[in-house]
């Protein structure tokens, strides 16, 4: 079996560390392995099963130090049963695999064993400094001297006895606080205490296979406050897709934080995953994808838009529409089409469109019933037929006007102008025009 014990330092004036602050981190660790547990100062994973899927048990336990290191975990080790690796962990011996296990255990001292503190004055009478010493005491001597609990203790710790454990459930929400270390009185300072609270919470999104697009977090003023600054404030941040990435929700947080001004200074943090969505695992590849190394376009430009403001990033969204004015329309970056009202993507059309498309359409002069621009158009392929849009009302409140076209368009070649988009209206009321629409590249 392998066994990791994380360790959390005391609290004030030496408390043992609270159960919130375990909590959290049991929550954060539920990410790779449904078996944590709590005991004491330390939360304990069982990650026989899990090491494989992370990589190995070398990647492993890279990315569970450098992440409980954020989390505040104070030491980190390694041994065939937990109990092991909570001793272990408390004299700062690391991996508990690259000697016996007995022979680790002997040389620690015996007040790591939490079991041996009621009885420590008399075994030190006793000459009995480390754990080795204790356990080459008569066993029947031991049991009748002592109560119950140092024997099973020792047992445990040493193999010879099975554990049980009560495993941490996964919560249905997520709403962790934090107490800062000392009153913050800038909002960006807020960051470094808010990235704990992240990181638990991608933990738990983690373990939940899910994405959130929408977290608050919010914080408590000092009681030593002016009755204007109110009792704290909040700032609610949405992301255009579902994520749990880390970073990137600490920057777009950093961006807001950026912009926030606190009326009063700050001693504590609430986050709460305020929408929740399914989040759709990508398969791993055997080989890499470059593609895939990089930020991907769309986290960029969500960044952006949270220093610049929504209405200022925008993009270009295809709409089922075959009308080359309103074929495409723009909208904010960060805020995507509600579900619902979503328009679908317009089929791909059986003609080539042009690149690039004229505000207005030009009139053309004609010679002949043949159309003219730099010289007479030769007609390659058409006619497109183009008709709706009689539900487009334009000016809706000044005049009766509306978007409804009726078109021929037209691939044509010009001699000195290269290969244009035309059009031909039908049904029109005067003679035939012929109008330029776009232009190819």
């Amino acid at each position: 079996m392998l066994w990791a014990a994380l360790l959390l330092p005391p609290g004030p004036d030496g408390a043992p560390p609270s159960d919130e602050a375990l909590r959290g981190v049991a929550t954060w660790a539920l990410q790779f392995t449904p078996r944590v547990a709590t005991s004491e100062e330390a939360v304990l994973l069982e990650l026989e099963a899990s090491a494989r899927l992370f990589g190995g048990k070398r990647a492993l336990r890279d990315r569970i130090l450098q992440e409980g290191g954020d989390q505040g975990v104070s030491a980190l080790a390694w041994a065939t049963n937990s109990l092991a690796a909570h001793l272990l962990a408390r004299a700062g011996i690391e991996n508990g695999f690259k000697r016996p296990l007995e022979e680790l255990l002997d040389a620690l001292p015996m007040r790591a064993l939490t079991a041996v503190a009621p009885h420590e004055g008399i075994l030190s009478r006793l000459g009995c400094r480390t754990l080795g010493d204790v356990r080459r005491l008569p066993r029947g001597g031991v049991s009748r001297r002592f109560d119950k609990l140092l024997l099973g203790a020792l047992d445990r710790a040493y193999g010879l006895q099975p554990e049980a454990h009560v495993w941490v459930d996964l919560p249905e929400t997520f709403d962790a606080r934090l107490e800062l270390m000392s009153r913050v009185e800038m909002a960006p300072a807020l960051l470094f205490g808010a990235r704990r609270l992240l990181l638990q919470m991608c933990g738990w999104l983690a373990a939940r296979h899910s994405g959130t697009t929408a977290f608050t977090l919010k914080w408590a003023h000092d009681v030593m406050r002016s009755k204007e600054a109110g009792q704290g404030g909040e700032i609610t941040i949405r992301t255009a897709e579902p994520s749990r990435n880390l970073e990137h929700l600490c920057r777009l947080l950093a961006e807001h934080l950026a912009k926030t001004e606190l009326k009063a200074p700050v001693g504590e943090l609430w986050l709460n995953a305020t929408e929740v969505v399914s989040l759709d695992e990508k398969i791993a590849s055997l080989l890499p994808d470059e593609a895939q190394q990089g930020e991907s376009l769309q986290l960029v430009l969500e960044r952006i838009a949270a220093r610049l403001g929504p209405d200022r990033v925008l993009r270009p969204v295809l709409t089922e529409d075959h009308r080359l004015e309103w074929m495409q329309m723009w909208q904010p970056v960060p805020m995507p089409l509600p579900r619902k009202s979503a328009r679908k993507a317009a089929e791909p059309l059986n003609m080539p469109q042009p690149t690039w498309v004229l505000p207005t359409p030009l009139k053309l002069a004609t010679r002949g019933h043949r159309p003219l621009y730099q010289g007479v158009l030769h007609l390659l392929t058409g006619p497109h037929r183009v008709e709706g849009g009689w539900w487009h009302r334009l000016g809706e409140g000044c005049d009766a006007t509306t978007g409804h076209v009726q078109r021929d368009y037209w691939v044509a070649l010009s001699e000195h102008a290269g290969v244009l988009w035309i059009y031909q209206e039908r049904l029109a009321s005067e003679e035939t025009a012929w109008y330029l629409h776009g232009v190819f590249a």
